[in-house]
């Protein structure tokens, strides 16, 4: 089913090689994505992903995302954990296993925001966790961490919280941040919203778990 991002609504992903594949969804009315063999969409490198994990289904003009429970990880949205079905909208980041899928709906032009959707990215520059190295995703992880237990006053870590955790140097995490803003399209926000936008780009493009952090 693997397309080109010329059709009007698609998938696309990084696969077990870090190699960008796109699915067309515009001439098929149902799609199921898992491990298995017989999955339409099979992720066989990505161990947390069950053997049929979740289905794409035209409903109409739209399309749902179903979750029976048959996986055993679950299935997230832009950050949520998807119960029974969800109707995708454009630029929506879906998280299977550790796979990271982002649908697009190209029949009404791009949206303003895209639920999920890192504005400055387009279909060739998406943010996977293959697209971070092990470091910048420590560092992501860490700045994430105040989030394991919410308060309404809740806030990312300082860059002297992130450097004692992992031991670094408060220069080595400005230096890191700094990519992570540029990577994720934030570096021109005002000083004060760049740190919170990035958590919120994080939990939405499934890159850090709020069950974990």
């Amino acid at each position: 089913m693997d397309g080109d991002s010329s059709a009007d609504i698609f998938l696309f992903y990084r696969d077990g090689t870090g190699k960008q594949q796109v699915v067309n969804l515009t001439a098929a009315v149902g799609v199921t994505v898992g491990r298995g063999p017989g999955s339409d969409v099979r992720l066989a490198w990505d161990s947390k992903v069950s053997r049929l994990h979740a289905q794409f289904q035209q409903i109409g003009t739209n399309w749902i995302l179903i979750d029976g429970g048959l996986s055993r990880n679950g299935t997230f949205v832009n950050g949520e954990r998807l119960v029974g079905r969800r109707r995708l909208g454009d630029g929506d980041v879906i998280l299977v296993g550790s796979t990271s899928l982002t649908y697009r709906d190209n029949r009404f032009g791009r949206t303003s925001a895209g639920r999920g959707a890192i504005e400055t990215q387009d279909v060739n520059n998406i943010v996977t966790l293959r697209s971070l190295s092990s470091t910048q995703l420590l560092v992501l992880e860490s700045l994430c961490r105040p989030y394991q237990e919410r308060t309404p006053y809740t806030t990312p870590a300082t860059n002297r919280q992130i450097a004692d955790e992992l031991f670094f140097s408060v220069e080595a995490v400005k230096t890191h941040l700094r990519t992570l803003f540029r990577k994720f399209g934030v570096e021109e926000l005002p000083q004060n919203q760049k740190r919170m936008k990035l958590v919120e780009l994080a939990f939405q493009a499934g890159l850090v778990s709020e069950r974990e952090h």
